[in-house]
């Protein structure tokens, strides 16, 4: 039986390198389609507490992982080498940016060094880690062709982007669209076979390039639209106009626009980081993309921004930054999820206690983090703790939190998500 056949019929294994946000949603999916899937992660830690049906992944039901997991669907190791009887091996490693701001690849690098220890004939390999156009034929077809196999005939490669949105209610790893692009036709064509099998609708591009390029367009294209909204914001700040409004009264457009919204800054796994890879890739062209360049910038300056507007708003009421007890409500990156990779609010944080602010936070999703100060824990919030803020901070805004018991027991509200969309009272000052 051939590749295709094994996948078509589910009795292709399948290896899942990295259980994290992108990884676990997808072996879950394969189990429960039918096929055996080996997920392989570094840290011990996940493998136990996975192998034991526990996640950090919200938008993972705990039943779902129980059942795969007890239905021997989904086995989980701490070793590769139970790769060696995959018959396609998906890699979904974290590509963060370095200290210099330059793409980390070291965790794709040493997925690829560990697979070709176990490198077989009819092996499919899918890339899903967002990185610059090349990577896969470079880092992985390349690879294959030096130990022996000749890819798109011995050995299949592929690169298809993750495409997650925690938090997401509506949108799944099975309903959000894939795309695909193999180093050859037949390399897309198995991918494309594998994919469909658990994803709804999959499209097909004419390179591994093409499809790194489209996630990296996809992120480019949200980093730009926020910072220009973010820019916006500025502007109507000095200019005392409500950009909520604004943007209210934009929206009303039925054709040509596209609503973005402004706040402290962006985060997450893709938005601050996908444009950079595409910039860094691009300058070995002698090509400089000053859309992106700028939009990081900006984008990169709102926790400032929003540490020098809260400034303005305390000398106004008599009040030094330096000394004063403030609080921020919402510490994770974005609303309803318990992610704190490249939060605003982290430098917003840090930004203040350099200023001499007493800094607490509270979070429904985050009970702790560190920094170079030390740990914080989130406070209990209740009236006495609330009244004794001189300003609370609104920077992420989860659903489960109850804000109109935040404006009956504050003295005064910084609010950059607006979620005091139609209050009037003067204690609340928007972005």
């Amino acid at each position: 039986m051939n590749l295709e056949e094994k996948i078509k019929n589910k009795e292709a294994v399948i290896g899942v390198v990295g259980l994290g946000y992108v990884g676990l949603p997808l072996s879950i999916e394969f189990a429960k389609a039918g096929f055996f899937v080996s997920g392989v992660d570094i840290s011990e830690d996940k493998v136990k507490k996975l192998s034991a049906g526990n996640t950090d992944v919200l938008d993972i039901k705990k039943d779902d992982l129980v059942d795969v997991i007890d239905s021997g669907k989904l086995k989980i190791y701490n070793d590769y080498s139970v790769l060696k009887d995959a018959d396609c091996i998906c890699v979904t490693v974290p590509t963060p940016l370095n200290k210099t701001k330059e793409p980390d690849i070291s965790h794709i690098k040493y997925a690829i060094d560990e697979i070709k220890k176990i490198l077989h004939k009819d092996l499919l390999i899918v890339l899903e880690s967002t990185t610059y156009p090349g990577t896969t034929r470079e880092l992985i077809a390349k690879e294959v062709e030096k130990s022996g196999y000749e890819v798109g005939r011995d050995i299949y490669v592929a690169f298809s982007p993750e495409r997650i949105d925690p938090g997401n209610k509506k949108f799944s790893t099975r309903n959000i669209p894939r795309v695909i692009g193999g180093i050859t036709k037949d390399c897309t064509r198995l991918a494309s076979c594998l994919y469909r099998s658990i994803i709804d609708k999959v499209f097909c591009l004419d390179s591994s390039e093409e499809a790194e390029m489209v996630k990296l367009l996809e992120n480019t294209f949200r980093s730009v639209n926020i910072a220009l909204v973010n820019e916006m914001a500025m502007m109507c700040d000095r200019m005392g106009v409500n950009i909520w409004k604004v943007i209210e009264g934009a929206s009303t457009k039925p054709f040509g626009f596209m609503p973005f919204y402004p706040g402290p800054g962006i985060g997450g796994h893709c938005i601050p980081l996908d444009p950079i890879y595409l910039s860094w890739k691009a300058k070995s062209y002698n090509f400089y993309n000053r859309f992106i360049d700028l939009a990081t910038d900006i984008n990169g300056n709102m926790p400032r921004f929003v540490v020098n507007k809260l400034q303005r708003i305390l000398n106004e009421r008599n009040r030094s930054i330096k000394g004063s007890t403030l609080l921020i409500v919402g510490i994770t990156y974005k609303n309803d999820v318990n992610d704190l990779r490249e939060s605003p609010s982290l430098e917003v944080f840090k930004l203040l206690e350099e200023l001499g602010a007493k800094v607490d936070f509270f979070d429904s999703y985050i009970k702790s983090f560190n920094n170079d100060n030390g740990e914080y824990r989130s406070i209990e919030l209740n009236e006495k703790s609330l009244q004794s803020y001189e300003c609370v901070l609104i920077l992420t805004a989860h659903k489960n939190v109850d804000y109109n018991f935040i404006l009956e027991n504050s003295r005064l509200i910084f609010d950059t998500r607006n979620v005091f969309k139609d209050c009037e009272d003067s204690k609340v000052v928007r972005l």
